[in-house]
């Protein structure tokens, strides 16, 4: 079962200059017709729709900001279809209190020339008002985007789709929540996190969790839930011979209270750690996340160990974007070959698995207490992007990615997730370039190269995106 996202608002306005409809009476109807086409592409995303129709003049564009400002949006997307006035588009841009895209598609990739009149030109001036637009929105204090094209623009849409999946991660993280459960994994002053900045950066909210909210709920799980989690464990992944019987109905257990720990506190994300000592309670739940964290994981709720929120928030940002995203940390470099070697014995993303995961058993988790499985997959081979949340001096968040390849090669069996990734590059270059932007230990792994996409997220989150080649 997936989780349910949040949709984002998008607020849709189309316009044009009302002097010119009875001048030329097939410019209007044309141009309305551009603008539905725009509004059935800008449907077919997942979002909320608030298509305010097509304004002419000042006073329109007054009414219909007035809609989208109380419509909550997320985003504003005004359809430049021909020459219009700064003044039917500031208003909305001003009230809304939303990031704000420019959108310049004409009719087709260009004009017929030998034939065309002045009306049909005007259909084609979509980029005329573009920089009064830009001038006015800088001057005001109004920070806006703008792609230009055509109508069935391929490149135009993609950049399009960016911005309204960006609104849809601006969406979830403002309305947030994130679950933080036990301390401070020892000496990682990198992993620590001001509370009150994810808020500030981020918006959400998080939730301060004890590890005793997981062991009611642990308590309550009947041997039938931990049957049909076996049996879902078994559909999922390839347990191995080295799984026992006991570790495995452990692993389910808290697997099921761990669901019903974040249905309770409706968390959209979950960052833990327990050190424990001698084999107690305590202990014995934190060695038995891995199985339910990567379940939660793949459903959508990102699931990290090592009290690592910052990497939580960017698996989720990835997941988003339909990336997956995996809890990853280097592992070794392969100079022979040219390649990172990344993971993690921690939770990971099935959903971006090359093969069935395989579920294995481990006697001690390496740098933890605790003994049970963990989970062992290569990323699927083909292009990937790395996303971390880093932390400047004065406090600020930054967004850090990087684009590669994971390829073949020879891998470790000892219940991590490893990939191999080719960055074009030697990669103890890439490692020091890495380490050297402010990414922490760890960060989260997906498939594609998103970082088009991650810009319009840094965008809309007022954040700098730092781009590791």
């Amino acid at each position: 079962m997936t989780t349910t996202r949040r949709k984002p608002t998008i607020g849709l306005v189309a316009g044009g200059l009302g002097a010119y409809w009875p001048q030329f009476p097939d410019l209007l109807p044309t141009l309305q017709r551009s603008a539905a086409y725009v509004g059935e592409q800008i449907s077919g995303y997942d979002a909320e729709i608030v298509d305010t129709g097509f304004i002419s003049d000042a006073q329109e564009g007054a009414e219909a900001a007035e809609r989208l400002r109380t419509a909550g949006c997320d985003l504003i997307v005004g359809f430049l279809t021909t020459y219009m006035t700064a003044t039917m588009l500031m208003p909305i841009a001003q009230r809304s209190g939303a990031p704000v895209l420019l959108i310049n598609l004409q009719p087709t990739e260009s004009m017929d020339h030998a034939s065309v009149d002045t009306g049909q030109w005007l259909a084609y001036c979509g980029a005329c008002p573009l920089p009064e637009m830009a001038n006015a929105f800088t001057r005001a204090g109004i920070d806006f985007r703008s792609v230009s094209g055509y109508l069935r623009d391929e490149r135009a849409w993609a950049k399009i789709g960016d911005w309204i999946n960006a609104a849809g991660v601006r969406k979830v993280l403002r309305s947030g929540r994130h679950g933080l459960m036990g301390h401070l994994y020892p000496g990682m002053y990198d992993v620590s996190t001001d509370l009150t900045m994810v808020n500030a950066h981020l918006g959400g909210h998080v939730e301060v969790l004890e590890f005793d909210d997981l062991r009611v709920r642990v308590d309550k799980v009947t041997d039938a839930e931990v049957a049909a989690k076996i049996t879902e464990t078994e559909a999922v992944f390839d347990v191995t011979d080295s799984v026992k019987a006991d570790d495995l109905a452990w692993g389910a257990k808290v697997s099921v209270g761990l669901d019903r720990l974040v249905a309770d506190f409706g968390l959209d994300s979950l960052a833990y750690y327990h050190r424990g000592l001698g084999g107690e309670q305590h202990e014995r739940l934190a060695a038995g996340m891995i199985l339910g964290a990567s379940l939660l994981t793949a459903r959508g709720t990102p699931a990290v160990g090592e009290y690592e929120l910052r990497t939580s928030l960017a698996m989720l940002v990835m997941d988003i974007l339909g990336a997956g995203g995996s809890f990853t940390e280097l592992q070794a470099l392969d100079f022979t070959r040219g390649h990172v070697e990344m993971g993690h014995d921690g939770p990971a993303h099935l959903g971006i698995s090359s093969n069935k995961p395989l579920l294995r058993g481990l006697g001690v988790f390496h740098g933890k207490r605790g003994w049970g499985v963990s989970v062992e997959f290569d990323v699927t081979h083909g292009p990937v992007t790395l996303l971390g949340v880093g932390q400047t001096r004065d406090g600020r968040y930054t967004l850090i990615a990087a684009e590669g390849n994971v390829v073949d090669g020879p891998h470790m069996r000892i219940g991590n997730t490893t990939s191999r990734v080719d960055f074009g590059r030697n990669p103890g270059d890439w490692t020091d370039d890495w380490s050297a932007s402010g990414i922490g230990h760890h960060w989260a792994l997906g498939t594609g190269h998103r970082i088009p996409a991650l810009r319009a997220v840094a965008s809309l989150l007022g954040l700098p995106l730092i781009e590791v080649g």
